[in-house]
């Protein structure tokens, strides 16, 4: 029978976990895993040549019972001459301020402490002590939870953490194993009395259903490793791929966001498309929960399924996803903005908020005609349109007279037409008249009175010039 040690230590070699000169910092609560795992690193601290450090922290959570954990960790640390950082955080007091879930902001505020250790300490390399029991409760919460891939990867034996590495070298070995082995090295440990409770979920798993399913497999912890490590494996390798895609396949718009070429990202197989998108909401989110959504991941897929007109999805945070034809703009929603009424100024220039610039005046109007820079000219008979002219954004049912239509055409028809983006509509400048007939929508289309070549009949001359100082 392979003993405990060589288990562990072929586990560590095959993940290249530990490397000669290594220092590491064990997370020890003083609990039965974190203490046997101290164990076996001081007995093998000479044969992998490393350093070994110490990190506990107190929750607070259990008065004079946490405290005395915290010196349990200390004196033995001082007893072997392994050197110990602790800490005592007040989480009763964090909660009261913040609420939400104790064990996630326990965990938060305990890697927090970890990951300031290893930066002061440089100590590259972070230990824990889950082992195969709690690969097997992770992956099932997580399936009970939503069924997530990204849930089923599980624990992984080794991933970056702050400036460096944590590793998790007891996924090889079952609790039942870890408690065996600090048995026979004599060590001692700490019982938390919160283990014993069915409050927190992971609990509850632990002490009704992992027994029910050991009943018919004893091996089912050691079977959950293996099924984890085959789909980090996969999973892993298809997000190189997507990665890859990811850079062809999108492009960064102004600010924080992105656009999508749906076009080739309708040609990817559905496996590196649900991918990409994930990739996107952790660029969006920075690795927040909602950067691993299945649910969002689904609904920006359908909204990818067409190129057919637009369409708009709220996303968490002030997040939006536009689908204008052929892209998706990836971008925060932004507060309408609605161009205040401005009287246009005859014979002299008028600034317009979205960095136009807007002249009309009489036609013989020779000085004014040679300053057109980058832009363009159109005429129209003053009897057309009535003065004075206003330049405001588009009211609902807003509609312009187009050359070689009938009818009036829409205004909200003629921006989807046209691919005006979405969240710039309500702000475009349109040209109206003192009967708020719709002259032009500025840069876009003009009423059918309006030419871009002066005819006999034309005595009034309009200049649109882009960006100008």
């Amino acid at each position: 029978m392979v003993s405990f040690e060589s288990k562990v230590y072929s586990f560590i070699n095959n993940h290249e976990l530990i490397q000669k000169g290594d220092r590491l910092l064990i997370a020890c609560s003083g609990g039965i895993d974190s203490m046997g795992l101290l164990h076996y690193f001081l007995s093998l601290r000479k044969c992998f040549d490393i350093e070994i450090f110490v990190a506990h922290v107190d929750h607070m959570l259990r008065g004079k019972t946490s405290l005395e954990d915290r010196q349990f960790v200390e004196n033995f640390c001082k007893e072997k001459g392994v050197p110990v950082f602790s800490t005592s955080i007040p989480i009763p007091e964090i909660l009261k301020e913040e609420g939400g879930n104790s064990q996630a902001i326990c965990r938060r505020e305990r890697y927090a402490y970890f990951a300031e250790v290893m930066e002061k300490n440089s100590i590259t390399k972070l230990v824990t002590a889950h082992h195969a029991d709690d690969q097997l409760e992770s992956m099932l919460m997580s399936f009970t939870r939503s069924g997530s891939l990204g849930g089923m990867k599980g624990i992984y034996a080794k991933r970056t953490f702050s400036f460096g590495t944590i590793i998790r070298p007891f996924l090889s070995v079952t609790k039942i194993e870890v408690k065996e082995y600090l048995e026979m090295k004599g060590g001692t440990y700490r019982e938390d009395s919160s283990n014993s409770k069915d409050d927190y979920t992971r609990n509850r798993f632990r002490h009704h259903i992992i027994p029910l399913m050991k009943q018919e497999n004893e091996s089912i912890p050691q079977n959950a490793v293996q099924l984890a490590e085959r789909i980090q494996e996969d999973d892993d390798y298809l997000f190189t791929i997507a990665t890859s895609k990811f850079t062809q396949l999108t492009r960064r718009s102004d600010g924080d966001g992105y656009v999508l070429d749906i076009t080739a990202f309708q040609k990817e197989p559905h496996s590196i498309q649900r991918r990409i998108i994930l990739m996107l909401l952790n660029y969006l989110y920075n690795g927040t929960e909602s950067s691993n959504s299945d649910v969002l991941a689904r609904s920006i897929l359908e909204l990818c399924k067409t190129q057919d007109g637009s369409a708009t999805i709220d996303l968490p945070k002030q997040f939006v996803a536009n689908r204008i034809y052929e892209e998706v703009f990836f971008e925060k929603k932004t507060v309408k903005v609605i161009h205040d009424e401005t009287i246009v100024q005859l014979n002299e220039w008028n600034k317009l908020k979205n960095g136009m610039c807007l002249y009309i005046g009489e036609a013989s109007n020779v000085a004014k005609s040679e300053e057109i820079n980058d832009g363009v000219k159109l005429y129209f008979n003053s009897k057309s349109f009535t003065a004075p002219f206003r330049v405001r954004s588009r009211k609902d049912g807003d509609r312009i007279h187009l050359k070689g239509m009938e009818k009036q055409k829409r205004l909200s028809r003629l921006f989807i037409d046209e691919k005006v983006p979405l969240l710039d509509r309500d702000s475009w400048p349109i040209l109206v008249d003192s009967k708020d007939v719709v002259m032009a929508v500025i840069g876009i289309r003009e009423n059918k009175n309006i030419s871009k070549i002066q005819r006999a009949q034309d005595d009034i001359k309009i200049i649109i010039e882009y960006n100008k100082e």
